[in-house]
């Protein structure tokens, strides 16, 4: 007698199971929750019965179920949209397609399309395909065939040493369970519907599995015969007509049931045999899914970055050459690894890319990696390597110690670069590459934001034309004109209705005074701050006059142009914190005062805001490239930093510390080992660059640096200690080439006083000693003590750019410390905006505790824009000093610590965009010019294409 194979029975206590070991993750394993993804097209009753078996036994095996039901009219592309989406969310584990799909859909386009890590049903190529070779290593095997093994399994059929025929050759079921006996070590026939006298294969057989989809196609007699005990799986599912039914139909499998189990020794029934088990076997790799992708998660030893060694010449090859040497990954496996997922990334040609600002919203549930603030001391001709150190820190991080991590930069402006100071990658052994790439256009950025400079300054003047050369009636008319019959307003129009009051959005209903009030910016031209834009040190457009045509019949006007990345624009794109924000600053930027009533004109009431944004929605997104060692770099922004901010992005901060961030389910120790690190840089030293960052960027992002590092030279402190002085084409003094520790000493007191500055912000701080050939290591002591004593947490010499990352370790080592034992929770800025400080009084703040100054001498022309601005309201905003890099006074030959001085301050200047005012320091001037020799002078384009002699 035969016994009946309960697949439904077996398939409930598997699901048992699965919930079970899914209770006991969820205790060792924070936020362990498998997720399956099923996708069903049309209204086909039985894929909406299999579908509600799937989600049923999913909510029994404690598995979330997401759910997509898709119109029968459904294209293929809007099929593969909703996948690609799927396969992007790292949520969900597991993905199905319900088949079959209809007659106009390509199901193969459709199941390849499953990431093979996703493809649960197991019928993707990769899968297929992997379990079909000889030794393959398939993630998933499908459903049904390894449901059919399991129920041998579980009723104790031997498969080593059996014959066993499979009638059926799909891709689904035959072919593929042939293949799983057979690796089971059964002698495997596969018969099918046109194999002749197929009724002789199972005289001897001891397992047949059939799945041909004819309705009782296998005969009863044909087991007669057999002595072996045979065990049959009926893998059919097949309706046929029946007149005892209500519905007319009984459903019957592959194997004429009664007539043959009365032959064999076990046999599934249908409905209740192979069925649910393929059911459970979906849930059973759904759970092994979600167990991948948490154990990856939790590897620790699983390289990051892949990466070639670095080899490292001595003596080291110029910057140019150690870059071109290098040959970068491809800028998409660069973003992979980084975790941005492909419809978040825009790639901009094989080296760099943009990353959509969507990403934020996938991450907005991590908790934020770490966030590195890498500062240096007072900058010298000798320089100090603070870019080099912010790249060689970031390739220590990730390619030597296997941590996530992101190095976020400037993008440089193209006038240093054809000028004197050079590119802005880092050098030696830590650089961004490809260079030339980094130092020219990079993706455009700059040329974006040129234009919406410049487009609004072409507005500008164009509207106080019309306003000169047209009555209130005219021009009322031209700015609101009828088209097609309809009048209305614009956006900005409307925004500058509510601005002055008026509540009325008919063009034809303003009254004459709210036409004249309306029209009329009568932009005074003596308020004018709004000035013209070019990336290039071009020193004679410093000031020059504009409208000296004929057709602008007299009208001109005395103004300049700055460099492009000193621009207002440039600060909003740095300072933004998405595109909706970038719109909302672009509009409330203020180029002047109205002469009538000293109300303050911005970029909405010009009606220019919009096309701004237009010009830099593209711009908004950041950039990203890699160190040599293959380490991912975010280039977004470059306010010039003497002049602007002097930071990169806030929205690049931010993507990175999300995507280097945490599950803050995790244990805090599980959080601390797997952590990333976001190293961002500031321009120039401390006082300059991190007392913007944290006064001005940090107030607008909202992050607070872990950790300030300050980097310093034993150079540039002789230089600080009153060395003799460095000049350009000459050779080094001796004082820098040999060990003197007594210049030395004296310039430490630089150094202690960035450091002692960095701590008013109540935050550690960690001394990178950029190590040089000529130093010696008496003189790093000295540095190390002095630092220490001044208040830093450490200070570690760090040979990153003569042995890239690998020169790095210790201080990525020392960081990585000083993040786990110190916290920024007591962390102040230097001065609150609500305390009824006037302008001068944080001007003063920042020169006194800052510089050293013993007080501020303001021109006449600033104390009217103090007044002027007070008067309208700005005078809450933070504040910019624009000066000198050179020294911490506005005196550039005052090396040290100068003390005593008076503080000049000639202009202030308002970024009501940006948020914040700048003021204008002794002669500091926003755009630099050309040097004799210029940088330009060396570069040329060789016969394959490539740029040379550019560093």
């Amino acid at each position: 007698m035969s016994q009946i194979i309960d697949g439904k029975a077996v398939a409930l206590t598997i699901r048992k199971e699965i919930a079970t070991e899914i209770d006991q993750l969820k205790k060792t394993t924070p936020g362990f929750e498998p997720s399956l993804a099923i996708i069903q097209v049309g209204q086909r009753p039985d894929s909406s019965t299999y579908v509600r078996m799937k989600r049923k036994a999913a909510q029994e095996a404690q598995i979330k179920v997401d759910f997509i039901h898709l119109d029968g009219n459904v294209t293929e592309t809007e099929i593969l949209t909703n996948l690609n989406k799927l396969n992007e969310d790292e949520t969900v584990h597991g993905i199905i397609v319900q088949l079959p799909l209809p007659s106009h859909i390509n199901e193969d386009n459709i199941t390849s399309a499953v990431l093979p890590t996703k493809d649960v049903d197991g019928f993707g190529s990769f899968n297929v395909g992997e379990l079909a070779k000889k030794n393959g290593n398939p993630l998933f095997l499908p459903c049904t065939p390894k449901g059919i093994i399991e129920l041998l399994k579980r009723y104790n059929v031997t498969i080593e040493g059996s014959k066993a025929v499979v009638v059926g050759r799909s891709d689904i079921v035959g072919a593929p369970v042939a293949t799983l006996l057979n690796q089971l070590n059964s002698t495997v026939t596969i018969v099918h519907s046109r194999t002749p006298h197929i009724e002789t294969y199972f005289q001897d057989a001891d397992i047949v599995v059939v799945a041909i989809g004819k309705p009782e196609f296998i005969k009863g007699e044909w087991f007669a015969n057999n002595n072996r005990g045979c065990v049959v799986i009926d893998v059919g599912t097949n309706y046929v007509e029946d007149a005892t039914k209500k519905s007319g139909m009984r459903c019957v499998g592959d194997v004429e049931f009664d007539a043959t189990k009365a032959n064999v020794k076990l046999i599934t029934p249908v409905p209740g045999g192979v069925g649910p088990m393929t059911v459970a076997m979906l849930m059973q790799n759904t759970l092994i899914a979600a167990k991948r992708f948490y154990d990856q998660e939790f590897e620790n030893d699983k390289e990051i970055y892949q990466h070639d060694p670095l080899p490292l010449l001595k003596p080291v090859p110029s910057d140019f050459e150690i870059s071109r040497a290098r040959h970068p990954k491809e800028i998409t496996q660069i973003a992979k690894e980084a975790g941005i997922h492909s419809s978040e990334f825009e790639p901009y040609g094989s080296v760099k890319g943009k990353v959509d600002l969507k990403i934020l919203d996938r991450l907005k549930d991590r908790a934020n990696g770490k966030y590195i603030l890498v500062t240096g001391i007072t900058p010298t001709p000798l320089g100090e390597g603070k870019s080099t150190t912010t790249v060689g820190l970031a390739q220590a991080l990730g390619a030597h110690l296997n941590k996530t991590v992101f190095a976020n930069v400037r993008q440089p402006s193209m006038g240093p670069t054809f000028g004197i100071k050079g590119g802005a990658a880092g050098g030696g052994y830590s650089q961004v590459i490809p260079m030339d790439e980094f130092n020219l256009h990079v993706t455009g950025d700059i040329h974006a934001i040129s234009m919406a400079n410049n487009l609004l300054a072409a507005a500008i003047d164009t509207r106080m034309f019309h306003e000169s050369t047209q009555k209130d009636g005219p021009l009322y008319k031209r700015l609101v004109p009828t088209k097609k019959g309809e009048r209305k307003f614009t956006k900005s129009m409307l925004r500058r209705l509510t601005k002055l009051g008026i509540s009325k959005t008919d063009p034809n209903e303003l009254t004459e005074d709210e036409i004249h009030r309306f029209a009329r910016l009568n932009i005074d031209p003596e308020s004018i701050t709004w000035r013209r834009v070019v990336d290039c040190n071009d020193r004679f457009l410093r000031g020059i006059t504009i409208g000296e045509a004929p057709t602008e019949r007299g009208f001109t006007r005395k103004t300049g142009f700055d460099i492009s990345v000193a621009s207002e624009c440039m600060a909003i794109l740095a300072l933004c914190n998405s595109l909706e924000d970038m719109r909302e600053r672009l509009g409330k930027i203020v180029i002047g005062t109205n002469s009538e009533t000293d109300e303050p004109i911005t970029c909405e009431d010009i009606g220019c805001a919009g096309a701004m944004t237009a010009l830099l929605k593209d711009a908004v997104k950041p950039n990203i490239m890699q160190t040599l060692e293959g380490t991912p770099v975010f280039v977004h922004a470059g306010p010039f930093a003497n002049i602007s901010i002097g930071a990169s992005s806030v929205l690049a901060d931010k993507i990175a510390l999300k995507l280097a961030g945490v599950n803050p389910n995790w244990s805090e120790e599980v959080q601390n080992e797997k952590v990333g690190y976001v190293i961002t840089e500031a321009g120039f030293d401390f006082t300059m660059g991190g007392e913007r960052f944290i006064n001005i960027k940090s107030r607008s992002s909202g992050l607070t640096p872990d950790v300030v590092v300050i980097v310093a030279t034993v150079r540039a402190l002789k230089v600080h200690g009153g060395g003799p002085e460095v000049k350009a084409g000459a050779p080094l003094p001796s004082e820098y080439l040999n060990e003197n520790l007594e210049l030395l000493e004296a310039g430490c007191a630089n150094l202690a006083k960035h450091i002692a500055n960095a701590k008013q912000y109540n935050l550690p701080v960690v001394v990178a000693i950029n190590k040089m050939s000529s130093d010696s290591d008496k003189e790093h002591e000295i540095i190390r003590q002095k630092a220490l004593e001044a208040g830093a947490v450490d200070a570690i010499v760090s040979n990153h750019w003569e042995e890239g990352g690998k020169g790095a370790v210790d201080l990525a080592r020392g960081i990585i410390k000083t993040t786990q034992d110190y916290s920024n929770d007591q962390f102040k800025f230097l001065y609150e905006l609500d305390t009824g400080l006037t302008i001068k009084d944080k001007i003063t703040k920042i020169a006194q505790d800052m510089y050293g100054a013993k007080d501020v001498e303001l021109s006449e022309a600033a104390q009217k824009k103090i007044a002027l601005y007070t008067e309208q309201g700005f005078d809450k905003l933070p504040i910019c000093i624009a000066k000198t890099q050179y020294s911490l006074s506005h005196d550039a030959a005052l090396k040290g610590v100068p003390t005593g001085f008076t503080f000049p301050i000639r202009d202030v200047r308002i970024a009501t965009g940006a948020q914040y005012l700048y003021a204008l320091a002794a002669e500091i001037q926003t755009i630099p010019g050309l040097p004799t020799h210029c940088g330009f002078m060396n570069i040329e384009v060789n016969e394959d294409g490539e740029i040379e002699g550019m560093f």
